[in-house]
């Protein structure tokens, strides 16, 4: 049951990572059209989307701890 949860805490950070970044690539949408043409080049939109498969990675790296253990002191079964 353990590594269910680990699982789980793992899945929801990287959907709490892509949440982040998809509103993030919407925020420019509040600015004036002509500004908005900088924000959504293609290079930024590539970079955008790079960032969509590097961010949760680096995430799950960061809080690995976290994933393995919650609040628990170990993922294992005795």
């Amino acid at each position: 049951m353990g590594c269910l949860a680990a699982a789980a805490r793992a899945a929801g950070a990287v959907a709490a990572t892509w949440s982040v970044l998809v509103v993030l690539v919407f925020l420019p949408s509040l600015l004036p059209p002509h500004q908005q043409y900088y924000f959504y080049s293609v290079a930024s939109v590539g970079l955008w989307m790079l960032s969509m498969l590097v961010a949760p990675v680096l995430v799950c790296i960061a809080s690995r701890k976290w994933i393995a253990h919650g609040r628990r002191t170990s993922c294992r079964p005795d």
